[in-house]
């Protein structure tokens, strides 16, 4: 008998979480689609490797996403068995909401384990992916960018102007480039012919200008030109060995978890925060578990859009609380080990509390006033309508 209730509530779960996370991964994805199209029609940039940054941008959305959409699935699956009184069937046969709780525990402990993955593997093969692949592109796509008769600032501080190239943008003739790297030594190249060349070792560009002159105006040294028959200029696309320290965010679990000797102190506490942080969002999903099925029954008949509205604002509560716990940890008020699990010990409190009250069916004190308010903005809506 319980196999086939766990089976039956457990099946109510996965159709709206698949649609969470369809629905959520689009609305982050937005704001990268008008840069995504930029790319492909301004930059010449080939679709399948649009497509192939957006997949690896991916894990880096399913850390949210997966938690979203998990308290999603939970609100609606038992928003759903409550508006038609199959809760209140099942309570009738002497099941209690505690009896109700092995599936969407079992599936919030199954999307804990899938979001530890997505962090601790995905996304960091996806963020180095993706800058590669960002590298392959400036490097492959730096000549298709460049159109002839049109001023292109295909390379960041320069301006290139050919009166004539090939298709494949590799040669030109009738070159000018204007040079502004450095501001205070601006330098303008004119040039019979150029040829653009990649190399991919050392990141850069190449142009091997031929038949030109350089006018550069340095500060102090005044105007200086200078002839030449052939003249190669190098441009760096990216820096191969960055200059600083390396960003927490950026490291791996290894490098977290083993600072090297003689690392600061303060270094170490952000190391330690950052490690808890990637551990701590993952099991917001099993914390969700307890705040979504209390929040689910009570919703009853308001139907989907209520559920959307509702699991967002959780949501919303849920990552203002994390964001302030972290900058208190960064800030040394807090230790590590609190400022990144404090969030999910507040609302684990918060949904055990609703689900104690749930339980014991007595009214939710948020419940009570929202229904008070919807039935006053409905008295006032109709005694607007007959006036």
């Amino acid at each position: 008998m319980k196999k086939t209730l766990y089976r039956y509530i457990f099946n109510e779960i996965p159709p709206p979480f698949l649609v969470g996370m369809v629905t959520f991964t689009f609305v982050l994805l937005m704001g990268r689609f008008l840069k995504l199209a930029e790319m492909v029609v301004e930059k010449g940039v080939p679709f399948g490797d649009v497509v192939r940054m957006v997949s690896y941008l991916l894990p880096s959305f399913w850390l949210f996403t997966i938690p979203m959409a998990l308290l999603l699935s939970i609100l609606l699956a038992f928003g759903r068995l409550s508006g038609d009184s199959e809760v209140t069937a099942m309570k009738s046969c002497g099941i209690s909401l505690y009896g109700l709780f092995p599936p969407p525990l079992l599936f919030s402990v199954l999307a804990a384990l899938a979001c530890l993955w997505v962090q601790v593997y995905a996304v960091p093969w996806g963020n180095s992916s993706f800058k590669k692949l960002m590298l392959d592109i400036a490097q492959s796509s730096a000549g298709v960018s460049i159109k002839e008769k049109v001023f292109n600032n295909a390379f960041p501080d320069m301006v290139i102007y050919a009166d004539g190239l090939t298709p494949k943008g590799e040669s030109m003739t009738g070159v000018i480039v204007h040079d502004e790297r450095d501001p205070k030594a601006p330098t303008t190249i004119f040039a019979a012919a150029g040829t653009l060349f990649s190399d991919p070792r050392s990141h850069s560009m190449e142009f091997q200008l031929k038949n030109g002159s350089i006018h550069r105006n340095e500060a102090g040294a005044g105007y200086r030109m200078v002839q030449f028959q052939e003249y190669i200029l190098r441009v760096a696309l990216t820096d191969p060995t960055p200059k600083g320290p390396k960003k927490t965010s950026e490291m791996t679990m290894d490098e977290l978890r083993h600072p090297p000797a003689g690392t600061p102190k303060k270094e170490v506490k952000l190391r330690r925060q950052e490690l808890h942080s990637r551990l701590a969002l993952p099991f917001s999903c099993i914390v969700f578990a307890f705040v979504g099925v209390p929040l689910g029954i009570q919703n009853r008949r308001s139907g989907k859009a209520s559920g959307f509205s509702l699991s967002i604002a959780v949501i919303l509560c849920y990552y203002i609380a994390l964001s302030g716990f972290d900058t208190l940890g960064e800030k040394g008020i807090l230790p590590p080990l609190l400022s990144a699990w404090g969030p999910n010990l507040l609302f684990l409190l918060g949904g055990g509390y609703l689900f104690m009250k749930t339980a014991a069916e007595e009214p939710l004190p948020l419940t009570a006033l929202y229904q008070r308010v919807k039935e006053a903005v409905r008295t006032r809506t109709r005694k607007g309508a007959k006036a």
